[in-house]
């Protein structure tokens, strides 16, 4: 087996444009058909879907085309999640598959970086039980890629990288992206989080605030507004506390000012939100807006105090549903959103019938619902969790089928009402036309696919639990 680098090693390397040229160069005379196919997989969050567009930006200025199948790749990325347990073993086995594949195309190469790569004893796992995965990297050298990827294919030896705490933490402007579409865009503000919740591994695998010049910003969005993108959602483990960390602090709701003064016809959104930090003034910069999106996904988390305090979220059930009421007075037609933990350890059923009660008053549009998933290395892996898993599921079951009513009840009332929808897609299946309203709720009608990346007004006829039917006005 080829000799491993140090998982922080500090090689000298050539710089990231003569990296590029390199392999470019390599992958040329290597790839199989002629052209070099790369396959990037994404799992996890938005953001994770952001890195990967930055590293399939870096592909294709080496002459890479894409793939998503595993046999014509020679090369082959698996971005992955930290965030809950079944997410690490859904990568762990989808790695173990592509033995096979390496058995049978010895030359294609191998990749896994990504939040996972940030845990020692996850990128422990890959280094000794998965050998044919030839370059692991963290999510704060992405910027680095192009050097690494060399390495890998020219060093006979297996590439671990992952950043210090120094330079490898700032923020790199000016990467190339590859966008997965052109209706929908991501755009990162921030990076990292400062607010170790207990039950959470994103403060350790991205790292502490870093917030990006809203210069840099203001830039790219003007660029993705004049490539004709109408749906960019602004992107950060915390947007609400943007800016905090600038030496010229910017508040998030003056970013938004900002951003929404451009001209163009496009729909600006944020994720994710802490309650914590909402203030008053985002929210009338939300009802105020030209381009902001009447949509707040706000987590929550737990509708009983003593959960959230064992939680670490810093605020309460009251502060919570203070500011749902103001945002409800500021915008009357606002669709709300939220995530949910069942089973937090130590939780009783009377405590989660407050999360169940919580929902009840919010009238949320949509939730993101989970049982909880310890972290190791987190303060609530080590916590007492007494309640069994079955438990913990029949109360997810209960607290799904009590939002199916809710939904199900808004969404009703959205009929005969007329929606402006951003038309994304046409179904294969039924060849209707899907977009979504200002508020996220999902739109199918029929209708002419050229329209699709174009805004229309929807007149609402039918609603599901979820979806609505409607026709073209």
């Amino acid at each position: 087996m080829p000799e491993e680098t140090p998982a922080f090693s500090q090689f000298a390397s050539p710089s990231g444009e003569e990296a590029v040229r390199q392999v470019r160069e390599i992958m040329s005379l290597r790839a199989r058909t002629g052209t070099p196919m790369a396959l990037v997989r994404t799992y996890g969050c938005q953001q994770n879907v952001s890195d990967s567009e930055k590293i399939k930006g870096f592909l294709a200025q080496m002459g890479f085309s894409f793939t998503e199948n595993e046999e014509e790749a020679d090369f082959i990325l698996f971005n992955t999640c930290a965030v809950r347990e079944h997410a690490e073993n859904r990568v762990f086995g989808n790695v173990g598959a592509l033995k096979t594949v390496k058995r049978r195309h010895p030359s294609t190469l191998i990749a896994v970086c990504g939040c996972m790569m940030e845990e020692d004893k996850a990128a422990e796992r890959i280094r000794s039980v998965f050998p044919f995965v030839g370059l692991v990297f963290g999510t704060h050298v992405i910027h680095k890629f192009p050097q690494l990827l060399l390495r890998a294919l020219t060093e006979n030896r297996r590439v671990f990288e992952r950043g210090d705490d120094s330079e490898d933490h700032q923020i790199a402007e000016g990467l190339p992206v590859r966008r997965d579409g052109t209706v929908k865009a991501w755009l990162t503000v921030m990076y990292g989080c400062n607010n170790f919740c207990s039950y959470c591994i994103v403060p350790y695998v991205r790292g502490r605030e870093r917030s990006r010049e809203p210069d840099a910003i203001l830039k790219e969005f003007r660029g993705l507004v004049r490539d004709g993108y109408k749906d960019i959602t602004l992107l950060g483990q915390n947007v609400n506390s943007y800016g905090k960390t600038l030496q010229n602090p910017v508040s998030f709701a003056s970013l938004l000012r900002m951003l929404d003064e451009v001209e163009g016809d496009y729909r600006i959104r944020f994720m994710t939100s802490h309650p914590k930090d909402l203030t008053k003034e985002l929210i009338d910069t939300i009802a105020s807006g030209k381009h902001i999106s009447h949509h707040l996904h706000l987590p929550f988390q737990s509708g009983n105090d003593r959960i959230l305090k064992a939680m670490n979220r810093s605020y309460t059930r009251e502060r919570y549903l203070e500011l749902i009421s103001y945002a409800k007075e500021k915008i009357p037609d606002v669709s709300l959103t939220s995530d949910i933990i069942v089973g937090f350890p130590g939780e009783t059923y009377e405590e989660f019938r407050d999360t169940v009660d919580l929902i009840r008053r919010v009238e949320f549009t949509s939730l993101f619902t989970f049982i909880y998933s310890p972290r190791t290395g987190t303060k609530a892996a080590k916590l007492p969790d007494p309640v069994p898993a079955a438990e913990k599921g029949r109360w997810l079951q209960e607290l799904c089928a009590e939002q199916e009513k809710i939904a199900a009840r808004r969404c009703a009332a959205s009929v005969g009402t007329v929606q402006r929808v951003l038309i994304e897609q046409q179904k294969p299946k039924t060849g209707l036309l899907t977009g979504r309203t200002d508020g996220n709720i999902i739109v199918d009608f029929a209708g002419d696919p050229a329209l699709i990346g174009q805004f229309a007004n929807v007149r609402i006829t039918s609603a599901r639990n979820w979806i609505l039917g409607g026709e073209l006005i």
